[in-house]
């Protein structure tokens, strides 16, 4: 087995996430651990399917046996994920163009599907949540600049998280299980202006929560 991967700097490890079936498995593991058959379950895949690209992740280092357990005269494996990898800059540019449509791709119907669910189960009431989406207009230095941003501060939201975690299991406080998306990218052609926020382009705070990727 591979050590855990935290940073993924080698672009055959991306492609071992390429498939969107993985990328979905990941997205349950990072909030609770499972078997492959309640993996199969929840995703409505054939077991066997399934167990193939578990076994895959498992020997990449992204996911962990956790448990093995006799039930019923068969061994049940669940699994728990190890880190939530990061894809540096440099590797994301040696990656094929389809390879980054299908990553991009199997995301965002991840990020999706959170925030539809969210908003019909009126999870995005509390006060401090935030939606915020804002046209910048940018230079090439200016980009890398915020993207720089970004990334910091994704790192203090994982300290944050951590902190959090420790305070829950000592029974300090209850957890508020949270979705977090930071998105940062070229604005779409036929997208010249902010048409969906305010008329001064300016982020919008309100009950909603912009989200990174920072489960429970």
């Amino acid at each position: 087995m591979s050590k855990p991967i935290t940073e993924i700097d080698d672009p055959r490890l991306v492609k071992a996430l390429a498939h969107p079936l993985r990328i979905r498995i990941l997205g349950i593991l990072e909030q609770r651990s499972a078997t492959p058959k309640e993996l199969a379950e929840i995703l409505d895949v054939q077991l066997e399917n399934l167990s193939y690209h578990v076994r895959t992740l498992r020997d990449f280092g992204f996911i962990k046996l956790e448990r093995r357990r006799m039930v019923k005269g068969a061994v049940e494996h669940r699994y728990g994920m190890v880190a939530r990898p990061r894809i540096t800059a440099d590797v994301w540019q040696q990656l094929p163009a389809m390879v980054r449509e299908a990553l991009d791709a199997a995301s965002l119907d991840q990020i999706w599907d959170v925030v539809t669910r969210a908003a019909t189960q009126d999870k995005m009431s509390r006060p401090e949540s935030h939606i915020v989406r804002r046209v910048a207009r940018l230079d090439e230095q200016g980009f890398a600049e915020m993207s720089k941003v970004v990334g910091q501060t994704v790192d203090k939201l994982v300290e944050i998280e951590k902190q959090s975690v420790q305070r829950v299991r000592k029974h300090e406080s209850e957890e508020v299980p949270t979705v977090l998306v930071a998105m940062l990218f070229d604005a779409p052609d036929d997208d010249g202006a902010d048409r969906g926020g305010r008329a001064d382009g300016s982020a919008h705070q309100s009950r909603r929560r912009a989200a990174a990727n920072i489960g429970p």
